[in-house]
């Protein structure tokens, strides 16, 4: 069961569709050849969970139906950030593939890349600014959180000192801001007040929270199949995420593989040596622990439509429980 199929919410699979022709449309440029590549990630598809995350928010602030347009291009607004970020996130890690497919800057080139990242980026501000003010200025401030979160991550590349404080600063800036963002936005449109917005808000942040790390787990313990994308492929590119950071200070002999660049077969050394201890048992507790206050947060709020908030809870047990 996909994360969009556990909603069980009537109207989300034909405002999926709303959100899917908007989001082809928003990336059309006069410019055949920039209109080629900054489609090419929305042509391979996608979970689109962070759109959804803007529908779930307008959903539980007027009740389950088909949202607004404004909704949508919320929604929209945030998943042309995320993709942005991935073009940018694929130069970076030298990246070969991404959704099944070759990325944009293996396909062309890292400057095509980065440029349309760029644009992507700039077409998710204008939709935003056509919101109002406050919508502009909060997907501003989510995008300067993205980059800290990547920069701090680049400044402990190959750091097998790596502390776990270090690590959640860094997801909660480019990843969880962008979930808390997507339900912000949502309950904005919405016009909640000030208490429903804010745990939107904190809904959103735990999501994103819970997600990555199960992420970071799957790129531990899952196969390049599954994944559509090659596994391990952080702890080549020296980011050691929650698992690899709990089993180095328990395994001498993983600190010892660890702290340069590795080849292939060290590689699956490096992924059994995280896997044969607690390590991943610990990173998939802390998910849970995010999963929980997700949950938590949505039963403390009244406001929000029972149904919705039904909804969202299978939601967090999908992502929490995925194959690890």
């Amino acid at each position: 069961m996909s994360p969009l199929d556990a909603l069980g919410l009537a109207p989300m699979s034909a405002d999926m569709e709303r959100v899917e022709a908007a989001l082809r449309g928003s990336v059309r440029s006069s410019d055949p050849f920039l209109s080629d590549v900054a489609g090419h990630l929305v042509s391979a598809g996608g979970k689109r969970l962070r759109p959804a995350l803007s529908l779930c928010a307008a959903y539980a602030a007027k009740g389950v139906g088909p949202v607004s347009d404004d909704a949508i291009t919320g929604g929209i607004s945030v998943e042309l950030v995320h993709l942005g970020s991935l073009y940018h996130d694929d130069v970076i890690d030298e990246a070969e593939t991404r959704r099944g497919v070759p990325s944009v800057n293996a396909r062309w080139s890292n400057i095509v890349a980065i440029l349309a990242g760029d644009y992507l980026l700039a077409r998710a501000s204008s939709l935003a600014a056509s919101l109002g003010a406050d919508v502009a200025a909060l997907l501003a401030a989510t995008i300067g959180e993205l980059c800290r979160g990547q920069v701090l991550e680049l400044q402990h590349l190959f750091d097998a000192d790596r502390s776990v404080e270090a690590y959640t600063s860094a997801i909660e800036g480019k990843t969880a801001s962008l979930f808390g963002t997507a339900c912000r936005v949502g309950g904005m449109v919405s016009a909640v007040d000030d208490p429903t917005l804010e745990a939107l808000t904190a809904f959103g942040h735990h999501l994103g929270m819970c997600f990555q790390i199960v992420d970071d787990v799957l790129d531990v313990t899952a196969t390049d199949e599954e994944l559509g994308k090659p596994a391990g492929n952080d702890i080549v590119e020296g980011v050691y995420t929650l698992p690899v950071i709990h089993a180095l200070a328990a395994s001498e002999e993983l600190r010892e593989l660890l702290g340069r660049k590795i080849g292939r077969d060290q590689l699956d050394a490096a992924r059994a040596l995280v896997k044969s201890g607690d390590a991943v048992d610990r990173s998939i507790e802390t998910a849970r622990g995010h999963a929980a206050d997700a949950s938590a947060v949505l039963a403390s709020t009244s406001a929000l439509d029972a149904e919705v908030v039904e909804g969202l809870s299978r939601l967090v047990d999908s992502l929490v429980t995925r194959q690890f």
